[in-house]
C-alpha cells in the first residue's frame, strides 16, 4: 500500500552490499517438526518512525492471530513462537532485522508492511530461500521473479484495473481525469493501469495532472481539470493527501465523482469533521465492516476488545497473513521453507479479507470491495471479482 518513491537505486545498492556481507557462510539448519518446541514465524514491520501507523495496526492484526491461534493449540500442538522486528521503515534497519532473524533461525517470515522495505527484504528471501509473506505490500515488483515472496494484498496495478471496471461497468463513465502523485510509484502503478484499462473500455481521458510530495496547493491542476468536466476525477494517493486534495477540488468547482485505491483508508478521520468534499466517493479495499461473515464480525469484535487502535484494512491483512502461513505449514507438514514455499504456491485460501490464490508471480486473484462515502460513513457499495 504505502509509496516507496525514489528508493529503488537505494534498494539495489542496499542489497547488493549485505549480498556481500550478510551471513555470509552461514547454513540454514532446518528444525524438524518432531524436534521443534516452536513454530518459528519473523514479523517485520515499522513500529516507530513515520510510517508507524501502518505498521502497527498491520502488526496488531497479526498478533490477534497469533494469539488465537496458540489459545486454540498452536501449530500440530505447538506455540507460535512470532519474532516482530521494528524496521522503523527503514530499508537499511529492514535488511539489518531480516539478517538477525535468519541468523537465529526464522526462516519462515511476516512482512514487510511498506512497499520499499519489502522489496529490499524480498530480494535476501528469495536468494536464502526464506518465505516472505507481506500482509500489505502493493508494488507490482515485490513478488516478479521471486518465488519466496507471497503478499495477501492485491497489487497498484490490480487496483487501476478494477476501479476502471468499476467506472465502466458500474458507473457508466464516459470521460475520466487523473490527477498522480508523480513521487509515488504507489500512485504511478495505480494510475497508469486505470488509464490503460479505461481506454480498452471506451472511456477518454480528458486530463492528466500530476504533483509533488510537498505540495500543498493544487490550484492549478484543478482548474485546468475544471475546464474539462470528467465524469470521475481518479486520484490514487493516501489519505493525507486526499484531504488536502478533495476540498481544494470542490473549491474549484469540480463536480466529477472522487475515484481511488486502498490508500484513500482513513480520509474521514483527516477531515475535521466536515466529509462533504468527498461524500459520494468510492475507492477500493482489501474488506469491509459491513460484510456479515461471522469469521470477520468475530475478528472485529475481538480486535476492538483487545487494542486501543481503530482497526483498519491493514489489521485485517496482517491477520489473514498469519493465518495463511498457519495453514501451508500445515499442508507441508514441514518447517523448511521450500516445501511451505511449495504448499503456499498453490494454496486456496479463504480469509477475512476474502477468498484468493496465487497467480504466476505470487499475486492475489481475489475479489475487492469497493466501499462508498455516504452521509459521512464508510459503506459497501459492491464487490468486484477477477475477470
Amino acid at each position: 500500500m504505502r509509496k516507496c518513491g525514489q528508493y529503488k537505486f537505494l534498494i539495489i545498492l542496499i542489497v547488493f552490499v549485505f549480498f556481500l556481507t550478510a551471513c555470509e557462510g552461514q547454513q540454514k539448519e532446518i528444525v524438524s517438526l518432531e524436534e521443534a518446541e516452536t513454530i518459528k514465524i519473523g514479523g517485520l514491520a515499522p513500529l516507530t518512525g513515520p510510517v508507524a501507523v501502518y505498521g502497527k495496526t498491520a502488526s496488531n492484526g497479526a498478533k490477534l492471530a497469533v494469539e488465537e491461534i496458540n489459545a486454540n493449540g498452536g501449530i500440530f500442538g505447538k506455540p507460535i513462537d512470532f519474532n516482530l522486528q521494528d524496521e522503523q521503515g527503514n530499508l537499511i534497519e529492514a535488511v539489518n532485522a531480516y539478517n538477525k532473524m535468519y541468523s537465529d533461525g526464522y526462516y519462515i517470515i511476516w512482512g514487510d508492511v511498506t512497499s520499499g522495505p519489502t522489496e529490499a527484504v524480498a530480494e535476501l528471501a528469495n536468494t536464502d530461500e526464506v518465505v516472505l509473506l507481506t500482509p500489505s505490500g502493493t508494488q507490482d515488483g515485490i513478488t516478479i521473479d521471486r518465488d519466496f515472496a507471497f503478499r495477501v494484498c492485491y497489487t497498484d496495478s490490480y487496483q487501476g484495473h478494477i476501479l476502471a471496471r468499476f467506472a465502466s461497468e458500474n458507473l457508466g463513465v464516459h470521460t475520466a481525469a487523473l490527477m498522480t502523485n508523480n513521487s509515488s510509484d504507489y500512485s504511478d502503478g495505480v494510475a497508469r493501469t486505470f488509464k490503460e484499462t479505461a481506454k480498452d473500455l471506451g472511456i477518454e481521458i480528458v486530463a492528466e495532472e500530476s504533483y509533488g510530495n510537498q505540495d500543498t496547493d493544487f490550484s492549478a491542476q484543478l482548474t485546468n481539470i475544471s475546464r474539462k468536466n470528467p465524469d470521475v476525477l481518479v486520484i490514487p494517493d493516501y489519505y493525507e493527501v486526499i484531504a488536502m486534495i478533495a476540498p481544494q477540488a470542490r473549491q474549484a468547482g469540480i463536480e466529477s465523482v472522487f475515484l481511488g485505491p486502498d490508500g484513500w483508508d482513513g480520509v474521514l478521520d483527516q477531515l475535521a469533521g466536515d466529509t462533504s468534499a468527498v461524500e459520494g466517493a468510492y475507492f477500493t479495499s482489501h474488506y469491509s465492516v459491513d460484510d456479515p461473515k461471522e469469521e470477520l464480525q468475530n475478528f472485529l469484535r475481538n480486535y476492538e476488545q483487545t487494542f486501543t487502535d481503530p482497526v483498519s484494512a491493514f489489521s485485517a491483512l496482517g491477520y489473514d497473513g498469519v493465518y495463511m502461513l498457519k495453514e501451508a505449514i500445515e499442508r507441508a507438514e514441514s518447517l523448511d521453507p521450500v516445501e511451505v514455499q511449495k504448499t503456499l504456491k498453490n494454496i486456496e485460501f479463504e480469509g477475512i479479507t476474502g477468498y484468493l490464490t496465487y497467480d504466476d508471480n505470487n499475486n492475489p486473484i481475489k475479489d475487492v470491495s469497493v466501499i462508498i462515502i455516504k452521509d459521512g460513513e464508510y459503506s459497501l457499495d459492491s464487490v468486484v471479482s477477477p475477470e
